[in-house]
């Protein structure tokens, strides 16, 4: 077990990330582990996994994350024995999240969630129109969405988020609008809004290579994500993150604990971790993960210490994906440099262009950057 904490801005407690490498099947557009959960010994794989987390039994966590894959498609009696392992009894609990598919969801899951401590629920939509859930490969329906999130609600979940794609191929503003007011309708606290990655060696590029479907141009891409900051935030959705939006309160504090370049453990195969001035990966490979869990042999797959000009340059990029932006005590007391010593006439050139306010307080891009933020950022990625 664990020791589990509520979030704070002062601690230097760790966030936990365990991945559950299971899933029906792969999407189309997927590039991150997991294997069809048919085949393999499933008992065997949670053992393993609940074994590696009493690797770090007594360590402070901030916050919970339960991702994949699909967690869900364990099922509940074996997602609970995983999050056991978590658990504290009597500890106040911070925010602790469960990745849900929509089409795994019953009320024996949610009860489940529930009791274990569970207090959000992120689920994978990625679009409220069928033909473009068929292009990305996925599983569930619209309606199957519609009544997973109701269920929770009835349940007694009070902070839901969805993850939603534009740029679909195939895709329209018109549809892209749809599946944001659908979203906002269903009474959501958070909307993640991601814009479609076409990743090597997935199926969905594999098609694209071949000429077969029509990836979307720059133009619309950002015409899409624009309209999502301006619809957003009329209905009061709040934009922290380039990404990410919430009613006021309802920030992600786990991803809050990345962008702000805390410490976190990952757990599971694939999973990686930034802890005690290293970073690590474990093996991606689920046989091989299992097999050295046993074995009390390294999991490990890659390991890279973290030096002071990495973690200040992380920290600078990290910082200035949030809204907020970066504010300058707060990042002397983190990585022990002055950002106007560091970055001061590359953020002034930046502040020039419109693309950045500055101020004695903190450093943050404008509205105006927010399309562009990913070329921004790289001025900040090494030094």
């Amino acid at each position: 077990m664990l020791t589990t904490a509520a979030p704070s801005s002062s601690d230097d407690s760790v966030g936990l990330y365990i991945h559950v490498p299971f899933c029906e099947g792969k999407c189309a557009y997927c590039g991150f582990y997991s294997e069809p959960i048919g085949g393999y010994d499933v008992d065997r794989v949670v053992s393993a996994i609940v074994a590696e987390l009493g690797w770090y039994r007594g360590t402070v966590v901030r916050t919970v994350y339960v991702g994949g894959g699909s967690p869900t498609c364990l099922g509940a009696e074996r997602l609970g024995r995983l999050l056991n392992a978590v658990a504290v009894p009597g500890s106040v609990p911070g925010e602790w999240t469960v990745e849900c598919n929509p089409g795994q969801v019953d009320t024996a899951m949610l009860t489940m969630l529930r009791q274990q401590g569970v207090n959000r629920l992120s689920f994978g939509v990625q679009s409220f129109a069928a033909d473009e859930l068929a292009v990305l490969g996925r599983r569930h329906g619209i309606e199957q969405t519609a009544r997973a999130v109701r269920l929770a609600q009835e349940t007694g979940f009070k902070n839901i988020g969805v993850d939603l794609i534009y740029a679909i191929p195939g895709s329209t503003e018109r549809s892209w609008e749809t599946s944001l007011r659908v979203a906002v309708g269903l009474g959501v606290q958070h909307i993640s809004a991601y814009a479609l990655s076409i990743e090597a060696g997935t199926p969905l590029h594999e098609a694209v290579s071949a000429g077969k479907v029509e990836p979307m141009d720059e133009e619309a891409d950002r015409a899409m994500y624009e309209l999502a900051i301006d619809y957003l935030a009329s209905v009061g959705f709040e934009q922290y993150e380039i990404s990410n939006f919430a009613r006021p309160g309802y920030a992600c504090e786990h991803n809050l604990g990345y962008w702000e370049n805390r410490p976190f453990i990952g757990v599971g195969p694939s999973a990686a971790s930034h802890w005690r001035r290293q970073r690590t990966t474990n093996v991606a490979d689920i046989g091989r993960y299992v097999e050295a869990i046993e074995a009390g042999a390294d999991i490990c797959a890659e390991r890279e210490p973290i030096e002071a000009r990495q973690r200040i340059c992380e920290t600078a990029v990290l910082g200035l994906r949030m809204r907020r932006g970066i504010d300058r005590a707060a990042f002397s007391t983190r990585t022990g440099a002055d950002f106007g010593e560091v970055f001061g006439a590359t953020a002034e050139r930046h502040r020039r262009a419109g693309l950045m306010e500055v101020d004695a307080a903190g450093v943050r891009l404008s509205r105006q950057a927010l399309p562009v933020a990913d070329s921004i950022l790289c001025d900040f990625a090494a030094l």
